[in-house]
């Protein structure tokens, strides 16, 4: 047999080795129900076999492939695939530092308005790269930042605004975007949470100078530990593989050489005529790469992101509908930001006073119903903001009051494609049985 003859016969056996010890079990009563899950078949698994056999463990023809993938799913021209939705971040900050973008380029000392409640990884290259965040509240029940402060934040020294749309619900990105054009701000938006969600019928990740996804196992796809930025901008695209790539200044793609035909030509610098442009530095960077098998799996995961996008919104409006006809007035559920649908990543409840909303937790896990909170609830009041100064290190706009209330009475539950409505059915029936 030949080459690709051999791989079938292994793929084959890949199949039947999933169909064995891969398939998820039937729900039962009383399993665990988790708030997130891989969602996956033979066909993620084949990929990564393929990639393996292939030993290019680097990027190579899948990253390539799920790179365009990607794009094409956004209408997005310019994708770089990184090893994480974290990592995904500090590029998408790290790039605007960059000296080609002269007097756009982002320096230490300048801020970035953001908000309070939220991951800490939308916050922290905020922090890293020396500039100061600036602090907005955010509003209920979309748990999105609160546009009427964005004007009260503005400052001489305000020069971007890096949020997330908060559990895939986006935010306001008509008043977000109408604010950062009128005082020339940059926009990066954070879509790790939100892949799939669209307002005014655009996919979120689009509107942003620079947007970021996160494949960790929990989001809407998958590549294991994994994360993408994408921009519109051929300018941004080329400071981002740069800093994504040690901060080199070639092209070249990996074990490829002299792709600009000038190699040992150029003057870089105040390095010696014709030092070899593979190993020119233009920026600080860091080696942010992801593998081809990593790459491999997301291909797999891009030719079901449709279906997990469906089945999130039909778990949220299932969901929905049966803890609201449960009558609880002891919650205040989410609502979707104007004009927008979301691909919700998870179901946002929140205890209104009174409640004991750490009791409430107790009772759902203790029954099975996996929860989880709005990440660092005021990322302010988390032990690594312990060192730094208000007004100095980071600014904060009002008195974060709705920040405050949903770091006590807010967490979520999940709503991932595996979810079985008898599953969503046990977790109303676990809500409204505390309350009972």
């Amino acid at each position: 047999m030949n080459k690709e003859q051999d791989k079938q016969v292994i793929f084959d056996l890949v199949k039947a080795y999933v169909k064995k010890y891969h398939q998820q079990p039937e729900y039962q009563e009383g399993d665990y129900i988790p708030y997130a899950r891989k969602n996956y078949d033979e066909n993620e698994l084949i990929n990564l076999i393929d990639a393996s056999l292939d030993f290019w463990l680097t990027a190579s023809t899948y990253t390539h492939q799920f790179e365009a993938k990607l794009g094409a799913y956004l209408g997005i021209p310019y994708v770089s695939f990184v090893n994480s939705g974290s990592s995904a971040n500090l590029l998408a900050l790290a790039c605007l530092t960059s000296p080609l973008l002269k007097e756009r380029q982002l320096k230490k000392g300048d801020e970035v308005i953001t908000v309070a409640c939220g991951f800490p990884t939308t916050v922290n290259p905020i922090v890293q790269l020396g500039m100061i965040p600036v602090f907005l509240d955010i509003t209920l029940p979309t748990y999105n930042i609160k546009v009427e402060d964005l004007e009260k934040a503005y400052s001489p020294k305000t020069k971007a605004v890096m949020i997330a749309h908060t559990l895939g619900n986006p935010f306001d990105i008509e008043k977000v975007k109408a604010f950062c054009d009128t005082h020339g701000l940059w926009l990066i938006e954070d879509n790790c949470d939100a892949l799939g969600s669209t307002y005014h019928g655009q996919l979120t990740g689009t509107f942003g100078d620079v947007a970021t996804s996160s494949f960790f196992p929990a989001h809407h796809i998958t590549t294991g530990e994994g994360g993408a930025v994408y921009t519109k901008n051929p300018l941004l695209h080329k400071i981002i593989r740069s800093m994504r790539d040690w901060g080199r200044d070639c092209v070249c793609a990996p074990g490829e050489d002299n792709h600009c035909g000038t190699r040992y030509e150029g003057k870089h610098g105040s390095l010696p005529k014709g030092y070899d442009h593979k190993y020119v530095y233009s920026h600080f960077g860091y080696n942010l790469k992801a593998t081809d098998l990593q790459a491999a799996i997301g291909v797999a995961q891009m030719d079901k992101l449709a279906s997990f996008t469906e089945k999130r919104i039909a778990h949220f409006h299932y969901f929905d509908g049966c803890i609201k006809e449960a009558g609880l007035e002891e919650l205040l559920l989410p609502e979707a930001e104007k004009d927008s649908v979301p691909s919700w990543f998870g179901y946002l409840i929140t205890t209104k006073e009174g409640v004991d909303t750490v009791a409430l937790i107790r009772h759902l896990e203790a029954h099975g119903v996996q929860t989880r909170k709005l990440f660092a609830g005021n990322i302010v009041k988390q032990p690594l903001f312990e060192d730094l100064e208000e007004g100095k290190d980071y600014r904060i706009v009002g008195d974060l009051q709705c920040t405050d209330f949903v770091m006590e009475h807010s967490f979520w539950l999940g709503l991932h494609p595996g979810m079985r409505e008898e599953m969503l059915d046990t977790m109303v029936q676990q809500v409204v049985a505390f309350f009972k």
